[in-house]
């Protein structure tokens, strides 16, 4: 794909192409001044009297457009008043783009034709106009005021001595040329991350260098870093941060112990999946003699080690957030922090962040304390044990429950009564959640067994079950109650900056939307107002529950809901029914909550209110790696299934429509919740074409209709390990 050359336009009949662009581009770029046909003629190189000539017109079509105004006779300059904008512009696979502008009610189309360069997430400006023949805005990209991203994974083609990398974003719409000097190592066919250097106004391809070589297409560890790095999500530590973070002292001092509330003498226990290496929260369980009990959830105290402004405190920042894929973990911190020093080990002394309770056993606060602590983990339990030990309350199953390497059967038997004692107690909180509210998603998730090299050999679901909601709903109190303190005082909100998590309440027009995708399967949702939605939300998670049409119906309800953010300013959690609430319990995969330990410190310690511009910018940073790192996530999940599928070629499943679409028809298998495609031009017993208004194709001979929802019989056709996708053949 070699780059062309100038034109240099010398014969009369020439019709000049992207004439419009370059022409208006020249105007654009040099707002503030005036030009006559003649300058703009020599600064696109049009030198013959009929190429001029169709410059003349077009600068005649631009002012009878209202988009050039002439200010001196023979000399123009554009017109800036209200047509221009600035905002994020969104790339569709197609090429075709919207820009996004706050000020603006509707996003702005710019067909491919008019993108200038601009790329996927850039901030650009764009000048805007009414199209013609219509009423809907379309957009010229005038200027990239800001490159969002600038490396890419693709896979290297090479020529005799230049390559181009074909960029595996379906967003990014062309090619990077990358010259001989620049390959650095890279081969033929290689899977590369490589970077924009440059791209000239005259050429048609980006300029890069390549920056990494991360081996054959369909390697396991290079998909993987693959799709970590086209999210901008680093997959190793470098040697300068390992440095850093080796050098913390460890030792926990009796000067330190000194300054915390000591609650090494209170029972205390962690549960955590079973392969959990970090374990951030503990919980702690005393009996008082007033009948009530006294609760500690118990949080790593990183930012006791991460000091502000370090080296490991910007990488920590940089990250914001551990990523969780199918067969690892990208770690936030450093394994000598995450999985070490910071982590709840038991039988190790740990220092803490502490949001403590007094409960009644209507689960009512009766008293709260936050601070700094030290604590002692007396066991490490896994979600099924613990859950054991929920389904049998009886002192005759606890060794089937508890295997505590040297402890006491005494401190058996407490752990044993705190668990039954705080599951009762979760379950009070969690059902007046619900009452207030909060819309409970109980999702079943799909996990793989790996074999020793992370080739998947099966497929299990797991789902919440007690044990799992025990500990969510003691967490959801120490963020709440945590939010309430700083955000909410003495019957009066407060003015302190803090770090909120916010939802805010659903779009009716998705709600709307949502509402014609489940009315075809017998279910409706109120929405009346925002009581009578999140009930019959709820209502409906518990009717779609363990269905065909379960995980379709849950994740399009999912989609219908706003976006959980954080920021300095509070309006609530609409999805757990909170008006305050914040991430005090996971620093060690979550940046935000580092930044909230530090901020409720800095009050305990009596400090005045810091300005939270600085601390909006890093919610909004946060809230953007976490998005990242989620796709990143769900890519990793699409690639194992993929590669799960493989085994099962020409094999046939049962499945159910999860999406349609004009090119086809998504559908998820019911056995294993792997979703591929069925392409409309492979469905050969009709011409079927798309009908948006009733989510489903239909046959235009036959009428055959396939919707949303309904069940299918698929054999797997292909697999593309790279492309993630999966293609099947209707049966």
């Amino acid at each position: 794909m070699p780059r062309k050359k100038k034109n240099i336009y010398k014969k009369k009949e020439n019709i000049i192409k992207h004439l419009s662009e370059n022409v208006f581009k020249i105007f654009n770029n040099n707002a503030t001044q005036s030009f006559n046909y003649k300058q703009i003629a020599s600064k696109i190189r049009i030198e013959d009297a009929h190429g001029k000539q169709q410059i003349i017109e077009k600068i005649e079509e631009f002012k009878s457009q209202g988009k050039l105004e002439e200010v001196t006779r023979g000399k123009y300059k554009v017109i800036q008043k209200d047509h221009y904008y600035q905002g994020k512009i969104d790339v569709t696979a197609r090429g075709n783009a919207y820009v996004i502008c706050e000020e603006l009610e509707h996003d702005i189309y710019v067909p491919a034709r008019n993108l200038n360069h601009a790329l996927h997430n850039d901030i650009v400006k764009v000048y805007v106009y009414n199209r013609k023949r219509s009423d809907k805005q379309e957009g010229d990209i005038v200027q990239v005021i800001e490159r969002k991203k600038r490396d890419y994974v693709g896979v290297l083609q090479m020529n005799e001595n230049f390559g181009f990398v074909i960029p595996a974003d379906a967003k990014m719409y062309v090619d990077f040329f990358v010259p001989e000097k620049k390959l650095n190592g890279a081969e033929d066919g290689d899977k590369v991350l490589v970077s924009l250097v440059d791209w000239p106004d005259n050429s048609k391809n980006p300029f890069g260098t390549i920056k990494t070589v991360l081996g054959k297409p369909g390697d396991h560890n290079t998909e993987i870093h693959s799709i970590l790095l086209e999210y901008d999500l680093p997959y190793e530590f470098t040697s300068e941060v390992e440095d850093d973070a080796s050098k913390i002292p460890i030792e926990i001092t009796e000067e330190e112990i000194k300054k915390r509330r000591d609650m090494r003498q209170t029972t205390t226990f962690t549960i955590d999946p079973k392969t959990a290496k970090d374990f951030d929260d503990a919980l702690s369980f005393k009996k008082l003699e007033n009948g009530n009990f006294e609760i500690g959830i118990h949080i790593a105290d990183v930012s006791h080690y991460l000091e502000e402004d370090s080296i490991l405190d910007d990488e920590a920042y940089a990250r914001a957030t551990s990523v969780y894929l199918v067969d690892r973990v990208v770690p936030m911190l450093p394994e000598i922090l995450s999985n070490n020093v910071c982590s709840l080990r038991p039988n190790e002394e740990k220092l803490t962040f502490s949001a403590v309770f007094e409960i009644n056993e209507k689960a009512q606060v009766v008293d709260q304390w936050f601070g700094r602590t030290v604590t002692y983990s007396d066991a490490r339990f896994a979600y099924e044990e613990a859950q054991f030990l929920i389904e049998n309350p009886s002192e005759n199953m606890m060794p089937a429950a508890i295997s505590l390497t040297g402890e006491t059967y005494e401190v058996a038997l407490e752990i044993m009564e705190a668990t039954v004692t705080l599951d009762r107690l979760a379950k009070k909180l969690r059902k007046k959640r619900i009452q207030q509210g909060a819309i409970t998603f109980d999702r079943v998730e799909v996990k793989f067994n790996l074999d020793e090299d992370a080739n998947p050999i099966g497929v299990f679901f797991k789902e919440s079950k007690d044990a799992n909601k025990l500990i969510e709903e003691f967490m959801l109190l120490a963020n709440k109650r945590v939010a309430e303190f700083i955000g909410f005082d003495k019957g009066s909100p407060t003015n302190k900056t803090f770090i909120y998590r916010i939802h805010d309440e659903p779009n009716i027009d998705k709600l709307t939307a949502l509402q014609g995708i489940i009315s075809k399967f017998g279910y409706k949702i109120n929405t009346e107002n925002r009581k009578t939605v999140s009930k019959t939300l709820n209502q409906l998670l518990e009717d779609v529950h363990g269905k065909g049409e379960s995980n379709m119906i849950e994740t399009l309800t999912i989609r219908s809901m706003s976006k959980a953010v954080y920021t300095t300013n509070n309006i609530g959690h609409y999805g757990l029914a909170f008006d305050y609430y914040s991430h005090f319990t996971s620093p060690i995969r979550r940046y935000p909550d580092v930044m909230t330990h530090r901020l409720l410190q800095y009050y305990l310690d009596g400090g005045k209110s810091p300005k939270a511009d600085i601390y909006e910018d890093k919610c909004g940073h946060s809230s953007e790696r976490e998005q990242l790192a989620a796709k990143a996530e769900r890519d990793s999940i699409k690639y194992m299934q993929v590669k799960y599928m493989q085994a099962h070629q020409d094999q046939i499943f049962e499945g159910v429509v999860s999406g349609v679409t004009e090119w086809g028809i998504y559908v998820e298998i019911i056995e294993n919740k792997c979703e591929g495609m069925v392409r409309i031009r492979d469905i050969k017993d009709d011409y079927y074409i798309f009908d948006e208004s009733q989510y489903a194709i239909v046959g235009q001979s036959t009428k055959n209709m396939i919707q949303l929802g309904e069940q299918v019989t698929v054999k797997v056709k292909h697999t593309d390990l790279e492309r993630k996708h999966l293609d099947f053949t209707l049966m």
